[in-house]
């Protein structure tokens, strides 16, 4: 089981190489993530956006890219649509949000049209690496489904556990977080929790445990779960985090990030194709380290 994002790039770097579609390529940040990736063998990459600046910033970062992969789009609109293009018809194995609004960038990829719609629940999962913890730690949904319903938390678990068998992790153990650690009538996110832990048991989502609710120090801490006599595999041992809703998740990742110093990656699963989507103020570091997790998630796909 990979438990760091450095054995995530290394594992990378054995796979055949993908390529990766930039939609707004126009970043500093953006393109030092794609001249490591390049440098590290992890894929190729096809950039959308103002021709003349990806040239100039690429220049200044130390980028060496043919001209023929970049493809010049005048907006972000037009930049998301080439991109998504790109992968839809089979020019590019993985697309990435660069500097361009989320919104811009899903409305591509959620196209009719052009996009990369399967008929599931699109989910968003930032994987993090943090101090003192023997395994990579994942939260889902922080940035992408707004109040989940619980057929569509149930399809976001198991878009998650296919993520993490990707990551070499066959039977990961999801905490379906809430306040607290009872079921309790009047905390609608407990209700949801019981059912996705009984939907579990019965077979009806499959390739890991579930558990819930927990409270978020009993699902990441074996200590607070032996002290409130919280006894279940999941318990203290959690490796996906599911919330309730997108505020949550979003302060979690950020929490994580910005107070817990993790190391982060993050995409969007369920689409056609792996959708890398960071935020625009993410660090190279981390675009890199989500390009990787996107290369692991298309080999899994096409061994599927």
């Amino acid at each position: 089981m990979i438990k760091t994002f450095e054995e995530v790039v290394k594992k990378a770097e054995t796979l055949p190489s993908v390529t990766v579609a930039v939609a707004q390529a126009a970043d500093e940040d953006v393109l030092e993530a794609v001249r490591e990736a390049k440098e590290r063998n992890i894929a190729d990459f096809l950039l959308f956006g103002d021709k003349d600046t990806i040239i100039s910033l690429s220049q200044k970062v130390g980028l060496e890219i043919d001209a023929a992969a970049i493809g010049h789009a005048d907006s972000d609109v037009k930049a998301a649509q080439m991109a998504v293009s790109a992968v839809r018809e089979g020019k590019a194995d993985v697309v990435m949000k660069g500097m361009i609004q989320t919104s811009d960038f899903l409305r591509a990829v959620l196209n009719k049209e052009y996009g990369l719609r399967t008929g599931k629940v699109l989910s968003h999962v930032s994987t993090h690496e943090v101090d003192g913890y023997d395994r990579l730690i994942h939260v889902t949904d922080p940035a992408l489904n707004v109040a989940p319903t619980l057929p569509e938390k149930a399809q976001i678990v198991q878009n998650v556990i296919g993520y993490c068998h990707s990551l070499g992790n066959q039977e990961p153990k999801v905490a379906v977080l809430g306040a607290v650690e009872v079921v309790n009538p009047n905390m609608p996110p407990t209700l949801d929790a019981a059912a996705l832990t009984q939907m579990n048991r019965r077979g009806q989502i499959k390739g890991g445990i579930i558990d819930g609710p927990f409270a978020l120090d009993n699902a990441v801490s074996v200590h607070a779960a032996e002290h409130k006599g919280i006894q279940s595999p999941v318990a203290g041992q959690a490796d996906v985090l599911l919330v309730p809703d997108i505020e949550a998740g979003n302060m979690l990742y950020k929490s994580l990030v910005y107070f817990g110093k993790s190391k982060v990656g993050a995409l969007v699963l369920g689409a056609a194709a792996p959708v890398v989507l960071t935020s625009r103020a993410d660090s190279p570091e981390a675009k890199l380290y989500s390009i990787a997790l996107a290369v692991l998630q298309a080999a899994n796909q096409k061994r599927a």
